[in-house]
């Protein structure tokens, strides 16, 4: 992964993969597991292969990197325990993965071990404090790893505490990792705590650095670019932006699909590309292949 990092200028990243299912209303999300048991039922899986195929092809087509993440953002110990599921279900979703990456017979692909927080992403009083989040997540994290995973990734993360706890679990295996948090207007994490405290932070606070930092379910403006620290940039490394600019509180769980042009946010993500030189780009909330080919066009051309 780093060396992917070092010989691309641009790396495109998957689109959202559980809000088109979840509006499609073909297969219904499971309460505790969400997406992730789909991938023993043929139906749910059918809907996973073809969201991961569609948008694996827009990098292909045009010849760049592309990352793609299990469908694992709920499978802690906590949910799989409760659940019915097969207690190897994250190394399942691993093999789906890569079954996906080998029928697609294209070199420039890596599967991200998707980890998500423990309770509501978008409320951060509910987040663990780090001592109990890193043993929390631990299991999760190595299953993961042990399964084969080119990077763990924890997503959707609003606040510090449990993101380091994430990161030292993460930083225990052989595995590069990314952690990416959630910000709001004004470009902090979601506790308030500033993206450069946050980095510095996990950064000084762990026995093996992560690969980079993230930002993801926001729209591109959140970030407040052009009011973050210089240095901030040498550390972030990708965004996955939301296709609306309302709050998270307006779209969470919204009835309706709210998006801002596709050109618009396009343009977004390109300048945090050209300005300040972000590498891995994708989406989340509301995107879809439109948007990543925004993306890869811009670039292209």
């Amino acid at each position: 992964m780093q060396d992917l990092l070092d010989r691309h200028s641009f790396i495109l990243m998957e689109a959202a993969i559980v809000e088109p299912i979840r509006r499609e209303q073909i297969v219904a999300l499971d309460p505790l597991l969400i997406h992730a048991s789909f991938i023993y039922d043929p139906l749910g899986r059918g809907e996973l292969l073809k969201l991961y195929r569609q948008y694996a092809r827009i990098a292909i087509d045009k010849s760049v990197p592309f990352l793609m993440c299990t469908p694992t953002w709920r499978t802690n110990i906590e949910r799989v325990e409760q659940s019915a599921a097969d207690r190897n279900i994250n190394r399942h979703a691993v093999e789906f993965l890569r079954n996906v990456r080998d029928d697609l017979g294209y070199p420039l692909v890596k599967i991200g071990g998707t980890i998500g927080c423990k309770n509501d992403c978008y409320k951060p009083e509910q987040s663990l404090p780090t001592a109990e989040a890193e043993k929390f997540h631990a299991w999760q994290v190595n299953e993961l790893a042990d399964a084969g995973v080119d990077f763990l990734f924890a997503v959707t993360l609003p606040a510090v505490e449990e993101a380091l706890g994430i990161a030292r679990a993460m930083a225990a295996t052989n595995k590069a990792y990314i952690i990416s948090f959630v910000v709001n207007r004004k470009g902090e994490l979601l506790d308030g705590t500033s993206l450069a405290d946050a980095i510095e932070q996990i950064d000084n606070s762990t026995s093996r650095l992560p690969l980079g930092y993230m930002i993801n379910c926001a729209y591109p403006t959140f970030l407040c670019a052009d009011q973050q620290p210089e240095n901030l940039f040498t550390r972030l490394v990708g965004f996955q932006g939301n296709a609306s600019s309302l709050d998270h509180s307006q779209l969470d769980c919204s009835d309706q699909l709210h998006m801002n042009s596709v050109n618009e946010w396009g343009e977004e993500m390109l300048a945090l590309h050209e300005d300040y030189g972000i590498k891995i780009l994708g989406g989340c909330c509301g995107t879809n292949s439109d948007h990543l080919r925004s993306i890869v066009d811009r670039i292209r051309n």
